[in-house]
């Protein structure tokens, strides 16, 4: 009876471990939606002839990121095979030191309209393929807005710089092609946190500053002086008004007389007692 339990726990741990987990299935299909293949059809034109045009079918892989925030720089993977029998060639006077250039264009999202990516530098001969890198590009691109965008396959130029391109490769109709879906998180820095529920904002608390003002010991020493000569001004005002001037008249206003004053409040008190000498002198004579 043992043996038969043990058998079965053992194939039970077998099947468990042979079968993928329930969340397998999705996740694998969630990263295929992410990355998909397609065929772009371009019109490539020469820089130095104009009339020099070639089809060139491109079949190209774009890779979404997961983590795209605004502000910060993210990375699209570009991935291109030519398909077979419509390659670009170099130009009847071959390409000297020249990198691939590989676009993608954005809508949805303001001021994020494309990213870039560039090969390493290569020579091509007269008439030969330009060869695409076998290890991709990385596309780069900053948004600085989040929100959703939708992306699509875009130019490939050929050139010594970005600016200066030899040969142009335009999407025949970007409107027929597969859209890509790319979403762009808000900055954590500047994302607001929202209320619980429920919760009312109150206001904004407001910060008040106070100046404490402290004179220093020249100020002091001014504001001293200023007020000792306003006393000195407002005694010398009050002794102006108490005290006569030396050599002055007396004005029996209650102030000091001068020496001229005293003289004359001398001589006429002699005068008076001299003539009231003279009366009683006078009145002893005529008693006799």
């Amino acid at each position: 009876m043992r043996i038969p339990a043990v058998v079965s726990v053992v194939f039970a741990g077998c099947l468990a471990l042979a079968s993928p987990p329930a969340h397998a299935a999705p996740l694998s299909m969630e990263r295929s939606l992410r990355v998909v293949a397609e065929v772009v059809e371009y019109e490539c034109t020469t820089d130095d002839n104009a009339a020099e045009k070639q089809d060139v079918k491109i079949n190209i892989e774009l890779t979404m990121p997961d983590d795209a925030i605004a502000g910060e720089q993210m990375s699209i993977g570009w991935r291109g095979t030519y398909a077979t029998g419509s390659e670009l060639r170099a130009p009847t006077d071959g390409l000297g030191t020249v990198k691939v250039y590989a676009y993608a264009a954005f809508t949805g999202i303001e001021n994020l309209t494309s990213a870039t990516g560039v090969s390493e530098p290569v020579s091509v001969a007269a008439g030969q393929i330009i060869p695409l890198p076998q290890t991709g590009l990385t596309l780069k691109t900053t948004s600085p807005n989040a929100g959703t965008a939708t992306v699509r396959p875009a130019a490939v130029n050929i050139g010594p710089s970005p600016t200066a391109p030899m040969i142009q490769c335009e999407v025949r109709d970007a409107t027929t092609l597969t859209t890509y879906t790319l979403t762009v998180a808000q900055d954590a820095q500047t994302s607001p946190t929202p209320s619980p529920d429920g919760a009312v904002a109150g206001p904004k608390p407001t910060r008040t500053v106070t100046a404490t003002v402290t004179a220093s010991e020249s100020d002091a020493e001014s504001d001293a002086g200023s007020d000792e000569d306003g006393l000195e001004r407002d005694a010398g005002a009050a002794q102006e008004v108490d005290t006569t001037p030396v050599g002055g008249a007396a004005t029996g206003g209650g102030g000091e007389a001068g020496p001229d004053g005293r003289m004359y409040v001398l001589t006429g008190l002699a005068i008076t007692l001299a003539a009231c000498a003279g009366l009683l002198l006078r009145r002893r004579l005529r008693s006799r």
